[in-house]
């Protein structure tokens, strides 16, 4: 029996994408927020860096343009770019209006941090390295309290309908099994990435890229499924995900070194501990696999347990002070670049469905992301999104039929549960051969393995689909892209090349494809 229920929107996440979205939805109609686990969890809660936005007076929205664009290789939509860099001091504000209480100097003033390939300091955040936390328990609470938003949390969203062209709903599973369809006017993927793909991450464990798997199933395009990014600084530890150590660390003026006790970046890039990810990312890993373990000398840092308290909780577990000793780290999976791809409100290829935050591909980060754009992304491109979605038509009244593509698996038997042997087997898979380092041999076995694996899973295992899904579609793309560039560093193309100068697309086959056409263009 399927309950059915109709909304104006639907909002399928609860980070800082979908929580805002929802809150600003709901001053334009009724809200169905759907998010698998509970509200507020996935990946926006574990941000410590903070927000991206120009506050100082030797500051400009132009230099914050101008870094963005440096840091993305070539592959950032520059008005994109200007419209989010540019709205970034009035969302700061919005969010201090709903009672954020962004950290302050001494005289006052908002204390603005700074990290890698950032001209200048320019990151706002709240309780030192507790941005995201913050943000999310305060949108989550007043989403809560809202009345016109109906939130469903352990709810499952399967998939997506589409009539006549037109996305219409969701299907959902909740933990006892019900069956949702939920009816909209718009469609939101506020999802979150994919970083548990990969062995070692510091993405929330339910980050296997459902949004990814969903949108590619209706025929929505995808693009730069190749460019995940690697932060450099995961704490090494067993456990899993990873603690992150935030990049502002190194902005304070923390340093890596080696085992040797080298200041070693110098070597690796002029801009040294503040590069961008992807140099700073590769240069941990050719040093560990020189066999030199690598470390972040944060001694220098007055009072580290007030600035960074996160931080400081997770090395203190490993018993390290990192007032006196240096704290291990290596690189982990940590954003995807690349997503379904959208225009400047959010709108993908498939009328009615829109994409927010991380799940998104909207033209800000090309390939490589700036650190701390995402948060910004998700509340200026919530606002960006709203203005699209309030003037869709109500869906039409032939569209309002209970039917699913889940209809068959539901009679078959459906699974929500993922396979733990086939999500270490991935994870190895992905973090060997799809990881910081990649080429054309070992991309190819990876391809097939998938493929084989995604033929043997049945058609009811809805989450093991998604993960083997959203893998392939970053293999294909990465095998296309035959240049280094961002994020992508290929060991057989080490240079970019100006024949990829331009976007790997994917678009709805039988299995994921990297358009024909976009490989001619890239040739001609």
């Amino acid at each position: 029996m399927w309950q059915r229920v109709d909304k104006d929107f639907v909002i399928i996440g609860s980070g800082i994408a979908g929580l805002t979205l929802s809150l600003l939805a709901a001053q334009h109609g009724s809200v169905a927020l759907i998010t698998k686990g509970e509200l507020g969890g996935g990946n926006s809660r574990l941000a410590q860096g903070g927000i991206a936005a120009v506050f100082s007076d030797d500051d400009g929205v132009e230099l914050h343009h101008a870094d963005t664009m440096h840091a993305g290789q070539g592959l950032c939509d520059a008005e994109v770019v200007a419209t989010i860099v540019s709205k970034a001091p009035d969302r700061i504000k919005f969010l201090q209006s709903l009672g954020v209480q962004f950290d302050r100097n001494g005289q006052g003033a908002l204390e603005l941090g700074r990290e890698g390939a950032h001209s200048r300091n320019r990151i706002v955040h709240v309780g030192g390295d507790q941005t995201g936390h913050a943000l999310i328990q305060l949108l989550a609470r007043l989403v809560q309290s809202n009345s016109k938003i109906a939130v469903y949390e352990h709810t499952y969203a399967a998939d997506l309908t589409v009539t006549d062209g037109e996305c219409t709903g969701v299907v959902g599973v909740n933990s006892q099994a019900s069956k949702l369809q939920f009816l909209s006017r718009a469609v939101i993927l506020a999802t979150g990435g994919l970083g548990q793909l990969f062995k070692y991450s510091t993405n929330d464990l339910a980050a296997i890229g459902d949004g990814y798997a969903m949108a590619y199933r209706t025929g929505a395009t995808l693009r730069d499924m190749e460019f995940v990014q690697f932060h450099p600084t995961g704490l090494k530890t067993a456990t899993q995900p990873l603690p992150l150590v935030s990049e502002a660390v190194r902005g304070e003026g923390a340093v890596l070194v080696n085992s040797l006790g080298e200041r070693f970046m110098k070597r690796y890039h002029h801009l040294a501990d503040l590069a961008t990810r992807d140099v700073v990312a590769r240069s941990i890993y050719w040093e560990i696999q020189a066999g030199r373990d690598v470390f972040l000398d944060a001694r220098m840092i007055a009072q580290f347990e007030r600035r960074f308290p996160t931080i400081y909780v997770s090395c203190q577990s490993l018993g390290i002070d990192p007032a006196h000793d240096l704290i291990p780290v290596v690189p982990v999976a940590h954003y995807t670049m690349g997503g379904v791809q959208t225009d400047s409100y959010g709108a993908t290829s498939v009328s009615r469905l829109f994409a927010v935050g991380e799940v998104a591909s909207s033209g800000l980060h090309g390939a490589n992301r700036l650190a701390s754009n995402s948060l910004l992304e998700g509340i200026v491109m919530a606002e960006q999104t709203i203005e699209k979605i309030t003037s869709l038509a109500p869906l039409p009244e032939r569209y309002r039929r209970l039917h699913s593509p889940l209809d068959e698996m539901m009679q078959a038997g459906i699974s929500l549960k993922l396979d733990a042997t086939l999500v270490r087997t991935v994870q190895e898979w992905m973090w060997k051969n799809v990881g910081i380092v990649r080429n054309q041999a070992d991309l190819t076995w990876t391809k097939i393995q998938l493929e084989q694996a995604l033929q043997r899973t049945d058609s009811g295992a809805i989450a093991d689909r998604n993960l083997l899904t959203s893998a392939l579609l970053v293999v294909k793309a990465a095998l296309w892209r035959r240049e280094s560039r961002g994020a992508h560093y290929r060991l057989d193309f080490p240079d970019s090349s100006e024949r990829f100068h331009t976007h790997s697309v994917q678009e709805a086959h039988d299995e994921p494809v990297v358009s024909e056409a976009v490989l001619a263009a890239s040739i001609n």
